[in-house]
């Protein structure tokens, strides 16, 4: 019988991770259940670094970014005997059930957990927006608005100056986020990794824009494709380009998370807790067309989410 569950954040954190740890905690005590927060993701269950959560401990968070359970990364749990160090730490705490928070490689150890016996549910979290099973994962709205801010900035000393611009944004090996990033802020190219990179377009393409008049360009690296160095370099090895690089890296994981996000954390907290309830395990929770669905775990990275084909050839017709 379900009785007390475990709560964790893992992998890089994402805005939004706090209304989850929010949602679950108070959908787990409103249907009578224990809950205990686990600090520093895998690492921290390994160390016994767990704590109590209550109403209170959880009030005032839903607007915060980062994670107040903090998160990490831990090696050891790439390893079978990590795993089942695991398994026996929930064990001795009497936690029958975890709520994974994180990307495709917290829940490979939610798999992982899993076919040992545990009893758990993932809730996908990362700006990547790269796992499947679900349309959008916590954190990516709220990073895409903070990628288009700081862009929207630089066009504007691009203009003033007559300058090109390349952003790295991140991404890891998907383009997701730059792509979207790119046709929200009007971006005259946006290489992504699921595409090589054809310099020699690009730079007829702003042979053109230049021939046009247009003074200034913006282009959107996914770090994936290359460093934004590696970039210009190219760039000046096919021309007179003269680009100011700009990398936004770790800025876009910070921050209080978007309207979008604060509510699609809160309905999938509240969907993990109702699985559990329902005694489902191995799963996860995600948003597709608008509703909240659920999926094997290993959905997550078996089945590979595609990029917006519709979307690509967007940034070629409104960038001429």
């Amino acid at each position: 019988m379900l009785k007390r569950i475990g709560v964790l954040t893992s992998g890089g954190d994402s805005p939004g991770m706090n209304a989850a740890i929010r949602s679950v905690t108070r959908t787990a005590l409103c249907n009578g259940l224990d809950v205990v927060g686990i600090k520093r993701g895998y690492e921290g269950l390994l160390e016994g670094d767990l704590v109590p959560m209550t109403r209170s401990s959880v009030g005032g968070i839903l607007l915060h970014g980062g994670t107040i359970l903090r998160t990490a990364r831990c090696p050891e749990f790439l390893r079978p005997e990590g795993v089942n160090a695991g398994v026996s730490r929930l064990s001795e705490n009497d936690i029958d059930a975890l709520v994974v928070i994180g990307g495709d490689g917290s829940f490979r150890g939610a798999q992982e957990l899993h076919e040992r016996g545990v009893t758990v549910v993932g809730i996908p979290a990362t700006i990547d927006n790269d796992m499947a099973g679900t349309d959008c994962t916590i954190g990516f709205d709220t990073a895409c608005n903070t990628a288009l801010e700081c862009i929207s900035k630089l066009r504007d000393t691009a203009s003033s100056h007559d300058r090109m611009f390349i952003v790295e944004l991140m991404g890891r090996n998907a383009g997701f986020l730059a792509l979207e990033t790119g046709v929200a802020c009007g971006a005259e190219s946006v290489l992504v990794p699921e595409i090589a990179p054809d310099i020699k377009s690009i730079c007829e393409k702003l042979n053109y824009a230049k021939q046009r008049g247009k003074t200034h360009s913006i282009i959107v690296l996914a770090e994936g494709v290359m460093s934004a160095s590696d970039l210009a370099s190219k760039l000046k090895g096919q021309g007179s380009y003269d680009p100011r690089i700009v990398v936004l890296g770790h800025l876009q994981r910070g921050g209080a998370p978007s309207c979008f996000d604060t509510v699609l954390a809160s309905r999938l907290g509240a969907a993990a807790v109702e699985l559990l309830a329902k005694g489902e395990k191995g799963m996860m929770v995600g948003r597709i067309n608008g509703n909240i669905v659920s999926s094997p775990i290993r959905a997550a990275w078996e089945s590979k989410r595609e990029l917006d084909s519709d979307m690509l050839r967007l940034v070629e017709t409104l960038s001429i």
